[in-house]
């Protein structure tokens, strides 16, 4: 049987699945829940994939949110290809602050889609669906959002009658049931339509009330490795690794730490002189109350940026703070979706406008939050050896399919041996 030509994706190459290919993106996966989980005897199936496999940690894209990351794993790109900088943007020709979820400010391809076009069969679920409209640019296969799951229909999504399939009722979106859903279902559409290439991104609910080791976050983590089990069984090859890490942003009693910077812009050069734009802001605030680790400034003519940025960088909490082509460039960030300055806060400091705009009346836990580069570490696992990968190969999250693909498989796993280090 001739071996099909490998498919080639913003400058990167990938070869055709010998399995099919599972890739799961666990949304706020901090690498410390897992290994906790793994302590407490919850997840059986990830204490021997993990020797057996490929083991690794890998880093994130900065700014450590949802959509950026999601993008840059399915783009294999960070996101100075792709345009996806946040969730949330200012939009400086139109003057609007906008929601970064239309397919149209994508800049490029995805590997889902490339793949689909050459005839490989490709589902992708995903727990919310401002997610999963830009995960399906230009797909043709099965694509839906456990939130929206009831109402999918084979036209717009490639398949219907998903509760009846799952048999689970649609959940909450703000539940740790959102995620499981998403493995019920893949694990049913694996059964069913066996797809050459399927991607799984969970939501980070559990995370950002939970901290590692935790009897709610074992349990989240038992469920996920259950499932996997099921996908290892069905002769998957599966690939685990997360959009961002997560962490503490709260002192020893308990309350948020905030640096408000709409406040100090407005101390000091007057009232909305500076815009402030969060990019952590989505539909979805309830447990992060909009307050993550990386914010960006929009300047006015009158304010130089480097010395503002230079300012930024001497309050308590900030760790980072430059003008935006310098962050654009360390970053690989696209330089027209950022502000004139960046700023990221520290490892238990989140950034906010003005407190007057933070409703936190939702937080029923001590504020887990993200965004910066102390949230960059995640686990890149495949439950197969990569013996070509080199051990002290830097790896970043959205390296993922290019290891499962490019590195892992059946001729590897022969050779087995495990795989850990850091980048």
């Amino acid at each position: 049987m001739t071996a099909k030509a490998p498919i080639t994706v913003n400058g990167r190459s990938y070869a055709w699945p010998e399995a099919p290919l599972v890739v799961v993106c666990i949304d706020g996966s901090e690498p410390d829940y897992m290994d906790q989980a793994i302590a407490a005897g919850a997840m059986p199936w990830l204490a021997e994939a993990r020797p057996r496999g490929t083991d690794r940690i890998a880093e994130c894209v900065v700014p450590s949110f949802t959509n950026p990351n999601n993008l840059s794993i399915v783009t294999g790109a960070p996101p100075a290809v792709h345009g996806i900088a946040g969730n949330y943007f200012y939009d400086r020709e139109t003057g609007e602050e906008v929601m970064m979820n239309e397919p149209s400010l994508l800049r490029c391809g995805t590997i889902l889609a490339a793949f689909a076009e050459a005839g490989a069969g490709v589902a992708v679920v995903t727990a919310k669906d401002k997610l999963r409209r830009l995960l399906g640019h230009r797909l043709s296969g099965v694509c839906f959002s456990a939130e929206k799951a009831g109402d999918a229909t084979r036209q717009a999504n490639g398949i219907e009658g998903v509760p009846d399939m799952v048999g689970l009722p649609v959940p909450s979106v703000y539940s740790a049931d959102l995620s499981e859903f998403i493995f019920a279902a893949g694990v049913k559409l694996m059964e069913r339509e066996r797809p050459d290439i399927m991607y799984l991104s969970t939501t980070d609910y559990v995370q950002h009330k939970h901290a590692p080791g935790t009897p709610d976050a074992n349990a989240f983590y038992a469920m996920m490795d259950g499932y996997w089990a099921r996908l290892d069984g069905l002769g998957c090859t599966v690939a685990l690794t997360a959009d961002h890490g997560m962490n503490a942003k709260h002192d020893g009693d308990g309350r948020p730490q905030v640096i408000y910077l709409q406040d100090l812009m407005d101390d000091w050069f007057g009232k909305d002189a500076v815009r402030v734009i969060l990019p952590i802001t989505d539909p979805y605030v309830v447990h992060h109350g909009a307050l993550g680790s990386f914010a960006t400034a929009y300047l006015p003519a009158a304010i130089d940026a480097a010395g503002l940025a230079a300012r930024l960088g001497e309050v308590e909490g900030v760790i980072y703070a430059a003008p935006g082509a310098a962050a654009c460039a360390r970053f690989e960030l696209p330089e027209d979706r950022m502000g004139d300055v960046v700023v990221v806060s520290g490892r238990q400091v989140t950034l906010g406008t003005s407190a007057a705009r933070h409703d936190l009346s939702g937080l029923d836990a001590p504020l887990r939050s993200h965004g910066g580069t102390t949230e960059q570490k995640v686990p890149l696992i495949v439950n197969r050896p990569s013996p070509s990968l080199a051990a002290d190969a830097p790896l970043r999250n959205f390296d993922i399919f290019d290891v499962a693909l490019n590195h892992a498989g059946a001729a590897g796993s022969e050779r087995g041996g495990r795989e850990r280090g850091t980048p």
